[in-house]
């Protein structure tokens, strides 16, 4: 997504392990661009062409194969990768329960997007350190530049939107996919520590009373009654 001369004419690909080293540049960088907003192709292509599909593709292929760090920090061997994670929470977009005005079909396209631009520049957690504005703005350049291997038009365009739509939180279908991000994750908590023995508290308080929604708020209470239960029969 162009979002000023510099995006679009200079692009960084930095490691999360670069981020710190490059934190004050990027700060100083980071103070001339504009608020995230959508900043839709010129180009009126309908279509992406084979190639530049193909080139999108194989750029995603690092999303199935990326293991999502927090689980890494606590020794989860066989960690679930990036789009593992993504997919479950296309199956709970597909699957939710009727919510007055939701689109359950932008939802799932929502979910399988959400992370999209983590196939550039990794799993960022806090535990690296990097400010939420910084990590957005590192995102968005990513996003920028996925979208340019796309070939741009109307296919980019609401890959962009879609991003910039659960970035800002701006929808009810953003809420709803970021409640199931949340839940999703604790749900893998809670295998995890069934799998591997360990007590993984810190990723349920860390969403607690976090959730937006009702279908949320119900999903994560049933997740962490089933932990209760389980805990009380050790």
């Amino acid at each position: 997504m162009a979002i000023n001369n510099y995006a679009s004419s200079r692009y960084y690909c930095m490691s999360p392990l670069h981020h710190h080293h490059h934190h004050r540049r990027s700060i100083h960088v980071l103070r001339n661009y504009a608020p995230l907003v959508l900043v839709r192709s010129h180009t009126q292509k309908h279509e992406p062409s084979s190639s530049s599909a193909i080139d999108f593709l194989t750029l995603c292929h690092t999303l199935k194969t990326t293991k999502r760090k927090g689980w890494v920090n606590h020794g989860i061997k066989g960690a679930e990768s990036i789009a593992d994670h993504m997919y479950r929470m296309a199956l709970m977009s597909l699957i939710a329960s009727h919510v007055p005005g939701l689109s359950r079909e932008r939802c799932i396209k929502i979910a399988l997007v959400h992370d999209i631009a983590e196939a550039i520049v990794g799993d960022i957690t806090p535990s690296d350190g990097v400010p939420k504005a910084v990590k957005s703005r590192m995102e968005q350049e990513a996003l920028n530049k996925m979208c340019q291997v796309l070939g741009g038009g109307m296919r980019a365009d609401e890959i962009q939107e879609l991003w910039l739509e659960y970035e800002n939180n701006s929808s009810l279908e953003a809420n709803v996919v970021k409640d199931f991000d949340k839940v999703e994750m604790i749900l893998q908590a809670l295998e995890y520590e069934l799998e591997h023995g360990k007590v993984l508290d810190e990723f349920f308080i860390s969403t607690a009373g976090k959730f937006q929604t009702e279908i949320g708020k119900s999903w994560a209470a049933e997740i962490i009654s089933r932990r209760k239960s389980l805990s009380a029969k050790k």
